[in-house]
């Protein structure tokens, strides 16, 4: 999981209804007109987080310059979208269903998570590194746990038994599925994933992006 500040998610929220994040979202609005994104680029950046089926038919929503949510495509499927959030260090977009988006929420508002209702999300870009123990970490510090995440998916609000199958390490290996947060009412499955073709694909899909982008601004 990742971006965990109240400034930005773990991803996703709060607006979508904040979409997750219903409190702070995750990402940091563009402080120069020159820096800021198009639409364009924001979509292929959301899309990138799931498979191309669900990512094109997916909700996109992003954070506009004056901080709030807005929603920049409607879907047809149950997934809401946002882009990469360029304040952090890496990859972070993500796309989640409607239970992952309700448990992010809960998280932001340090709120216990909704009962029963067990959530997906997809980070197939990777993720920005985090602490694997700590949900409101900042920053690295020397007993926090950082860790290196790249391309994976979360299985979030299940049961603590289900949690209790998997390895629970502050200092995981990020190659196999392991827990994040054990312990914690976020902890959440953190289960890698091979994403070389997915990889190209959202290369071409950012290329054509920044082509329909520039071609916008003509």
């Amino acid at each position: 999981m990742t971006r965990p500040t109240s400034t930005g998610c773990v991803a996703v929220a709060a607006a979508v209804a904040a979409i997750s994040c219903g409190v702070t979202l995750a990402q940091t609005p563009a402080t120069t007109a020159q820096s800021a994104p198009t639409d364009a680029e924001l979509i292929a950046s959301a899309e990138s987080a799931a498979p191309a089926n669900v990512g094109k038919h997916a909700t996109i929503v992003a954070m506009g310059a004056d901080g709030k949510m807005r929603t920049l495509r409607k879907g047809t499927n149950n997934f809401t979208c946002m882009p990469d959030d360029p304040e952090t260090p890496g990859p972070d977009p993500m796309c989640m269903d409607p239970a992952a988006m309700e448990w992010l929420h809960a998280y932001l508002a340090h709120s216990p998570p909704p009962a029963g209702k067990v959530g997906f999300m997809y980070m197939l870009a990777g993720g920005t590194d985090a602490s694997n123990t700590d949900p409101y970490a900042t920053k690295p510090t020397p007993s926090s746990h950082w860790i290196q995440t790249g391309p994976h998916v979360m299985i979030v609000g299940a049961d603590p038994g289900f949690y209790d199958a998997y390895p629970k390490s502050a200092d995981p290996d990020t190659s196999v599925p392991y827990v994040m947060w054990a312990g914690t009412p976020y902890q959440h499955l953190m289960a890698p994933v091979k994403a070389s073709g997915h990889a190209q694909a959202r290369k071409t899909t950012a290329a054509a992006a920044a082509v329909a982008g520039s071609n916008a601004a003509k």
